[in-house]
């Protein structure tokens, strides 16, 4: 048994959730998001409620009830309050800032990596080694924040380059003479 799974994901006053075919839409004062269902998974929603349920007791059909509770989870924070993922920046020279549709970041390299900021994402800069990314959509924030990091990843010697908030660089001794 799912212990998730068992869980209805609760829908806020204001954001309103349906069921159309194959598609679970929510609506949210941030926006809409839509995701399409499995078969192995019976949806419901009633009582300001999503009830997920396993179609059948398979070991597919019950591997993918607590993920699609979660998934369905994640479309209602998203539209109440949305995601933030925060970079940092660590190294000399190394900077952003958001100029316009593009994040401008200063690597080391010999130009200037011009980053194209995708629909539905707000890149913020508050300082020059700082980068928030927020959205409504989890997986577009992620996937974005590890298309950023991967221009430099953080190195374990003196910890240059792009590392998330809160993540610790395991650190390296450098050589002896």
């Amino acid at each position: 048994m799912s212990r998730i799974g068992k869980k209805p994901v609760p829908v806020p006053a204001g954001v309103t959730a349906t069921i159309e075919g194959k598609t679970l839409s929510v609506k949210g004062p941030k926006g809409s998001l839509s995701m399409g269902l499995v078969d192995e998974v019976t949806y419901s929603v009633e009582d300001g409620q999503i009830q997920i349920q396993p179609a059948n007791q398979t070991k597919r059909s019950r591997s993918f009830w607590g993920m699609q509770r979660t998934m369905a989870q994640n479309l209602v924070t998203g539209v109440t309050e949305g995601y933030t993922k925060t970079l940092q920046i660590t190294g000399v020279g190394y900077r952003a800032n958001v100029q316009g549709k593009n994040l401008k970041l200063q690597l080391g390299y010999s130009h200037d990596v011009d980053f194209a900021i995708p629909e539905g994402i707000t890149i913020a800069t508050p300082d020059q080694t700082t980068v928030n990314i927020s959205g409504i959509d989890k997986q577009q924030v992620g996937q974005v924040a590890a298309e950023i990091r991967r221009w430099r990843k953080p190195e374990p010697y003196k910890g240059k380059g792009i590392k998330y908030a809160g993540e610790y660089i395991f650190r390296k001794e450098g050589k002896k003479k």
